[in-house]
């Protein structure tokens, strides 16, 4: 039987009116208002019952067909399909985790102080890159050829490292350049060492590739290269200050690194941390300033500019940047133009230079400020540069313990425990000193004093 619909047009709706009859039938099959095998009026008898042009009835028509609503059934007219309304959802059974405190402070290191007001420099290398065109076609895999240039010129500049375009490869940041080193030049079942205590994303990545992992200690200098054996061909290592413990390899050690990196063929990976930032001289010139044919060099605007950028670069020898460079060609995984453009903006405007020389400023200040509150309650390391300091405590105290008081009383600080894995060494905490604002940084370091005092 032809069903006679349910159907009211609002003309002061904003809706177009052809979706508000397919709304309003879908509804009606849905409630059981309109049956399967009721056959509905025509196009033009529907244009007449709501005073609407038969073009709008064919339109939703069309709609509610293409949907699987209705159907045509030639000779015969159109019906109302056997759609089985779904019933409603049960509501999901969720464990009710209570949202993490807005007043949980964070001292975990390694993330910068990101100003909340945008800086000028900041603004003007966007308004250039909105004055730009895009690329025309797919850009290099390698990166941007000018910022490519530019950054040549930059870490020969600032880390003495003399290096043409041809050695230098646009990243994702430092844990995404050693990810791609990692699956292009090592295979599974491969040795490298990883200092310890040290960077537990290194690790991870590490592991990710499936790699033997083999542990090497550091003490206040850095990586002890005597405990390096002539079989192990990979090496990474953080010699500007050490993760987390803070030392800086000393030249003579340096030296002694590279020569048993030519003796033995391996490569060294230089992860560049925190060499931007040194409060007692000019910040040390890089290791692959000795030998870029055995050194891969990391580096990345996370610390200086903000990790949300997801931007840095890697410095190598030509073969290995055009090995690297292959690869990613085929996987299309490496940093958009709009980001590449706004980093050369900076570059050419000095702008980096400036944000570096304005932080490194703030960060001096609060590095003084935490060495004093924090050096009663045990012995302060890697206070020379950096954006964290290490507290290493007595070797009764448990430091996951402290930590995990710390944050009760609302501050996240991390435990040196997490950062060892079979090196033995005394507790400590791992605590950051850059993110917070002033008052914040106060605040923190006054609840986490307290903790300490206990």
């Amino acid at each position: 039987m032809e069903s006679s619909l349910p159907l009211v047009i609002d003309r002061s709706a904003g809706a177009a009116l052809h979706l508000q009859l397919a709304e309003q039938f879908r509804a009606a099959v849905v409630d059981g208002r309109l049956q399967a095998g009721h056959r509905l009026p025509s196009t033009r008898e529907l244009a007449r019952q709501l005073s609407v042009s038969r073009a709008v009835a064919q339109s939703a028509y069309d709609q509610l067909h293409a949907e699987g609503w209705i159907e045509g059934r030639t000779g015969a007219g159109t019906f109302v399909t056997d759609v089985a309304p779904l019933r409603p959802a049960e509501p999901r059974r969720t464990t009710v985790r209570p949202a993490p405190s807005s007043e949980l402070l964070t001292l975990r290191p390694g993330i910068p102080f990101i100003d909340p007001t945008p800086d000028p420099g900041w603004r003007r290398a966007w308004r250039d890159v909105s004055a730009q065109s895009p690329p025309r076609g797919y850009d290099d895999a390698a990166g941007l050829p000018a910022l490519r240039s530019a950054l040549a010129e930059h870490v020969g500049r600032v880390r003495g490292i003399a290096c043409g375009p041809e050695n230098i490869l646009i990243t994702n940041g430092t844990v995404h350049g050693l990810r791609l080193l990692l699956a292009v030049t090592r295979q599974p079942g491969d040795r490298i060492a990883i200092e310890d205590p040290g960077y537990l994303n290194a690790v991870a990545a590490a592991e990710d590739h499936r790699l033997e992992i083999v542990d090497v200690p550091v003490d206040r200098d850095g990586l002890q290269v005597s405990a390096l054996t002539d079989d192990l061909p990979a090496v990474y290592v953080t010699p500007s200050h050490q993760y987390p413990l803070g030392g800086r390899l000393p030249v003579a050690r340096r030296n002694e690194l590279i020569r048993w990196a030519r003796r033995t063929g391996a490569m060294l990976i230089e992860d560049d941390y925190d060499s931007e930032f040194r409060f007692d001289v000019a910040p040390l010139p890089a290791l692959a300033q000795l030998d870029l044919d055995r050194v891969v060099h990391l580096g990345t605007l996370s610390k200086t500019l903000s990790p949300a950028l997801r931007l840095g670069w890697l410095v190598a020898s030509e073969t290995t940047v055009d090995r690297l460079a292959t690869f990613r060609a085929n996987s299309g995984d490496w940093p958009g133009w709009p980001m590449q453009a706004a980093l050369l903006a900076m570059l050419r405007d000095g702008y980096l230079d400036h944000a570096i020389r304005k932080h490194r400023r703030r960060y001096a200040e609060r590095r003084t400020r935490m060495c004093s509150a924090l050096e009663p309650y045990g012995r302060v390391i890697g206070q020379d540069a950096g954006l964290h300091i290490t507290l290493l405590l007595p070797h009764h105290v448990d430091d996951r313990k402290v930590s995990a008081q710390a944050r009760e009383a609302g501050v996240a600080v991390a435990p040196l425990s997490d950062y060892r894995r079979s090196v033995p060494g005394p507790p400590g905490l791992v605590i950051g000193y850059a993110t917070p604002t002033t008052e914040d940084l106060h605040k923190a370091l006054s609840i986490l004093t307290e903790v300490l005092n206990r």
